[in-house]
This record gives C-alpha cells, structure tokens and sequence, in this order.
C-alpha cells in the first residue's frame, strides 16, 4: 500500500471512529433510559396483568368541532348509558350549553363501559354505557363536544387490589370519613394505570380528557405521619413533603399529558378553587400555576358552597355573584403571569348545599346559576362546567346572559 492509500484509509477510519462515538453513546443512554422504564412498569400488576396491555381500541373517525366557547354539564356513566340521556340531550339542544362532561372512570375507581375482552380492566368495568359507539355517534350528529372524565386518585377499587399503592394504617388500606380510599401519586404504576384508560377514551372519539381528584386526600398533612406509604421515585427527593406532594402531583399531569400528545386530544384538570388563591396546598399537592402549565383547560371547582368565609365573604354559598367575582379576579392575575395559559373553565354550582344549614337551605335556581355565568363573563372567563352529581340541572337558564347585549 502506499504513503497515499495509507493516509486516505487513515482518514477514512478515523472519521469513522468519530462519526460512532456519539452513535454508541445515544445507544448507551437509550439503552438505560429503556433499562429505566422497563424497571419502572414492572409489567402494569395492577390487575395481575402483564406488561402488554391489550387496550380497547377504537378508530372513531368522528369529526367533532371545538365550540367556539365550551359550555358544558357533568353527566354520569348511568345517565349516559340510560334513560336519563335523552333528557340530558334534549336540554343541550334546546339551550346554548353544547359540550358533555361524560365518567369514563367514575369516583369509585370502575370503568363506566366494558372494555374489549381480554382487556386488564374488564374487573373493574360496569355496564352503564353499554354501547360506547352508539353514544358517540350520537353526539357527534348533535355537534356536543364530548369530554371524558377520569377519576384518578380517589380509587377505592384500585386500593382493595393493590394495598401497596394506596396509603395503609395498621396494616389496613387507609379510608378517608366518608369511606373512600386513595392511592398514592408517588406511584408511577398508578400513572400508568390511569392513563392507559386515558388512552382507550381517546381511542373511543372523546376529544378530551378531564383527569379529576389529581390530588391527595384532603388534610393529608395533618396524618401523614401516622399512615405507611412508600414515595417511589420520590425517596431520596431532599424537598420537604409538602413540596415531594406539590413535585408528584404535577410531574403526573405532564406525564399525562405527554403520553396523550399521540392522540390529538385537550388535556384537562379538575383543581381546588382555593388553590389559586396561594402558592400551594399543604396537604393535596396542587399547586396552581404549575398545574396549568401542564394542561390545555384548568377547571376550578368554585362552588360557592364549597368556600368557608373567604374573600371577605360570611357565607358564600348565599352571595353566588360575589363570590365568582372575586374569585375571578384572583384566577385572572395568576393565569395572566403564565406565558402560555391554558383556557380557564371553572366548573359552577347548580345544586343545594343543605349541610351549610341548621334551617332552610338556600335554593339553587336560575337566578344562581346566572349570577355565577354573569360573573365569569363579566371578567372575561368565557367557558363553564355544570356540576349537579344527580344530573338535574335547572331549566330555564341564559346561558349566555350578559353576552347578548
């Protein structure tokens, strides 16, 4: 070989060696990242299934339209899946309300439809919508944006099968006064969980995804001591608790939200009111800001009846204008300091709060109702969610009072 070809293969190889290096160094950490989230998934035990999950699948196919302004009302799994429905229609056609709130995973922590067979969550599955397509169609020929609802982690379901992500007291999966189970946000398996059911809604036509109880169980700062949990990925973590709640709470939401980027769907959160009102919740994890840089649509849940005096309000739940007022302005100035904020849609009260009450409650009709609309639109909120946990929602309302002249 000579001098010439000695230097050319020379070059040849050592460009080779160069153009390698970061080639074999991106396969070393992909490698560990892969090494990393196999560890993690740890074959989804949830419902003693294995890692390969067979999802219900579903090309929808649908063509729906964002509303220009979303107005909507919660709708559980039995009213979507029975007679209640046509009702339930029948007043979104007749009305400028166009959007569904629609259980998918309701607040016991079961599935609201059967999934396909052989599916990990068929145990878990209720039968209320028995025929998810049909229902589907439906609203699609209605032009009703449809918005599906999980439940995260509030699951007393999930808790009884698998203790070891819920929080446990004396060796007993850990129940809140009203008897409901949480398990924990420090469990990635429980991420997973959920959003693989996020996924089969998406793959259903929903075109949305509103996760609620993205949170630990109220007070939790007041007995976390005394309950047996483990913190997962959050073990070694040198912030305080208050801050790892705050950490594993949103760093679930952007979780979520990236695993669902595939399927073109809004993510959504259901949040505290009153977590907008401080920089952090003690106890739940929310922190309001960081939450809503994770999400396409924030809804606070402000209810006026679920705010003590606050806002220098006595009693809130009687002053329903007032309090979304107030409330409003303070939502304002926090989604104003984001650089990118998602679209504020507060979920309102169309229901009596008789517990407040030692007499008669304060009725909830259409004057309420109005007022609590009137107030958003009057600061520039522009979208609203409906909540009646029964689904009898008041007749007769503006829905767009105050926006028609």
């Amino acid at each position: 070989m000579g001098k010439k070809q000695h230097v050319i293969f020379t070059f040849i190889g050592v460009l080779l060696l160069i153009m390698l290096l970061p080639i074999s160094s991106s396969a070393e950490e992909a490698a560990k990242k892969a090494s990393m989230h196999k560890e993690r998934q740890t074959s989804i035990k949830l419902l003693d299934t294995t890692q390969n999950m067979k999802r219900f699948t579903y090309d929808s196919g649908y063509n729906f339209e964002y509303p220009d302004a979303v107005r909507g009302i919660y709708v559980t799994g039995n009213s979507a899946g029975g007679s209640r429905f046509e009702t339930l229609l029948d007043l979104v056609e007749k009305t400028d309300l166009n959007a569904m709130v629609i259980d998918i995973k309701e607040d016991h922590g079961n599935l609201t439809f059967k999934p396909e067979e052989g599916s990990p969550y068929e145990d878990i599955a209720k039968n209320y919508i028995s025929d998810p397509e049909k229902m589907m169609q439906v609203l699609e020929e209605k032009g009703i944006y449809p918005i599906a609802r999980i439940v995260v982690f509030k699951d007393s379901v999930l808790a009884e099968k698998r203790p070891d992500l819920s929080f446990k007291q004396n060796g007993e999966v850990w129940v809140n006064n009203k008897g409901e189970a949480f398990v924990s946000p420090f469990q990635h398996e429980v991420w997973e969980y959920n959003v693989e059911i996020a996924k089969m809604a998406a793959e259903m036509g929903f075109q949305e995804i509103q996760f609620d109880y993205v949170r630990f169980p109220e007070g939790f700062e007041r007995y976390d001591k005394e309950l047996e949990y483990t913190l997962g990925d959050y073990e070694n973590s040198e912030l305080n608790n208050i801050k790892r709640r705050v950490e594993a709470v949103t760093d679930f939401v952007a979780y979520a939200r990236e695993e669902l980027e595939y399927y073109d769907v809004d993510v959504a959160v259901d949040i505290f009111g009153y977590a907008a009102t401080i920089e952090e919740t003690p106890g739940i994890g929310q922190n309001f800001s960081r939450i809503s840089n994770n999400v396409d649509v924030i809804s606070s849940m402000i209810y006026p009846s679920h705010w003590t005096s606050y806002f220098g309000i006595e009693k809130p739940d009687t002053e329903p204008y007032k309090l979304v007022t107030e409330y409003a302005k303070v939502e304002n100035q926090v989604l104003g300091a984001l650089d990118d904020p998602p679209v504020s849609r507060p979920w309102i009260q169309d229901f009596e709060a008789p517990w407040l009450y030692s007499g008669p409650t304060k009725q909830y009709g259409k004057a309420e109702v109005e007022a609590q609309i009137k107030a958003l639109y009057e600061n520039g909120i522009n979208e609203f969610l409906l909540w009646n946990a029964g689904n009898v929602y008041t007749k007769n309302v503006d829905y767009k009072i105050g926006l028609d002249g």
